[in-house]
């Protein structure tokens, strides 16, 4: 049987672990290593895999810790974490089974939702708009990592029945 430290624990880990590594001040040919924000995997996916009570309260978790290491306004990246959540959550009986096209296009829309959130609070609260180039080359690698999303559902999307 699996349970929550297989689809929540471990996963939560790993986001946690590539995150600090991706953030670590590295320079290859003059560039920084990508910022993806990682946790957005998991919003978009365990809403999918399995509703539960514990995937919402370790994304506000993730969520705070990514404000503390990036030195955000906290409450920023839980609030659009759990906002992907609950509006995949809302959607989840259209997109249980659906091909990956398909998912993938969710998974863009909520990364675009969740950004454009993070846009709009951080531009309020400093009272000046954030580069757009910055915003881009966050999002850009974000998208990529759906990979692992799809990884995910395809993995434990069918190990219980009783949510389908």
């Amino acid at each position: 049987m699996v349970g929550p430290t297989q689809w929540i624990i471990y996963p939560a880990l790993v986001v946690l672990a590539a995150t600090l590594l991706l953030g670590t001040p590295i320079e290859v040919f003059g560039l920084k290593l990508p910022e993806p924000v990682l946790p957005m995997v998991l919003a978009f996916a365990w809403p999918l895999i399995r509703p539960s009570m514990a995937a919402p309260a370790t994304l506000l978790v993730i969520g705070l810790f990514l404000d503390l290491f990036w030195g955000g306004p906290v409450g920023l990246w839980p609030l659009c974490l759990l906002v992907v959540y609950g509006g995949v959550l809302a959607a989840r009986n259209l997109l249980v089974g659906q091909e990956l096209r398909v998912l993938f296009g969710w998974y863009a829309l909520a990364t675009f939702g969740a950004f454009l959130l993070a846009y709009l609070i951080v531009t309020l609260r400093a009272g000046n708009a954030p580069s757009i180039l910055a915003l881009l080359g966050q999002m850009l690698p974000t998208l990529l990592a759906f990979i692992g999303a799809a990884w995910l559902i395809d993995r434990f999307d069918d190990t219980d029945v009783r949510f389908r």
